[in-house]
């Protein structure tokens, strides 16, 4: 008998904030109507993480993993969660931006990755600017984490704020953003070769909306009038792992959650996937 297959919507949103924006997780369920929702920078300690609102809307399942005032990332569920431990406290730090958890599906276990990669301040110089040197040894641990098999199971989904936008068409203007943080070829190289790891994982949104279209997820707070100039980057990402490629039905950006009231300056994304 063949496996009974299950249709599965996974969203990532950094939603900057979960109590600040709990009505906009409800706008979100209502446009995207997600199984399961990936969070980061909920600024949350785990006892103030509102759960019971949170249930409200769906997700009677949550692991978070949250500290006071910023980081922070959680994975809601309409399906029960397993959590998986022993992660890395990755570069030493213990700041809430990874969890991960198992989903028993019909077709089998899938296993999901929340990142929350640090933003690297304003100067891309790891010398003179330690927030950048953070945030290129996260990702050179993660990408030597995942080298060393750590996807090796298979049917794996990886969601969340990278804070990198690695290809041209992910940035308004590449020529202009060379110099800039999240599109420096130091990043870009970094996240590809974390995207060659685990067999290479397969880039869920750019499966469907391939290049040369430009896309992004993320408009600054500083430009008032966002959608007129759309300088924006593509920081927030789903990878799968290869065997999942043929499950891939659908992925798509939420860009108009960016004109919501007391918007993030991220947007959700959502990928489909039957497995």
């Amino acid at each position: 008998m063949p496996k009974r297959r299950t249709r599965l919507r996974i969203a990532t949103w950094n939603i900057n904030s979960v109590r600040l924006r709990l009505a906009r997780l409800g706008d979100l369920v209502a446009a995207l109507e997600p199984d399961v929702l990936c969070l980061q920078e909920t600024k949350t300690p785990d006892e103030l993480f509102p759960r019971e609102e949170i249930a409200g809307f769906g997700f009677r399942h949550m692991l978070v993993r949250g500290m006071k005032g910023y980081n922070g990332v959680a994975i809601l569920s309409r399906l029960p969660l397993a959590p998986v431990d022993e992660l890395p406290d990755w570069c030493g730090r213990d700041d809430c931006r990874h969890i991960a958890a198992d989903l028993d599906l019909p077709g089998g276990p899938l296993r999901i990755h929340n990142f929350y990669v640090p933003a690297g301040g304003d100067i891309p110089d790891p010398e003179a600017n330690p927030k950048f040197r953070h945030k290129l040894d996260f990702v050179s641990e993660a990408t030597l984490w995942f080298a060393a098999g750590a996807a090796d199971r298979g049917r794996t989904v990886l969601a969340g704020d990278l804070n990198i936008a690695p290809l041209p068409e992910d940035v308004w203007s590449h020529r202009q953003l060379l110099d800039v943080v999240s599109h420096t070829p130091v990043e870009t190289e970094g996240l590809l070769r974390w995207q060659a790891t685990a067999g290479g994982w397969v880039d869920a949104v750019r499966e469907i909306v391939p290049v040369p279209q430009k896309l992004f997820t993320w408009w600054s707070y500083r430009n008032r009038d966002w959608r007129r100039s759309d300088r924006g980057r593509r920081l927030d990402h789903v990878w799968l792992t290869p065997d999942l490629r043929g499950a891939l039905k659908g992925a798509m950006v939420l860009k108009d959650a960016r004109d919501w009231p007391q918007a993030s300056d991220h947007v959700p994304v959502l990928a489909e996937l039957v497995v």
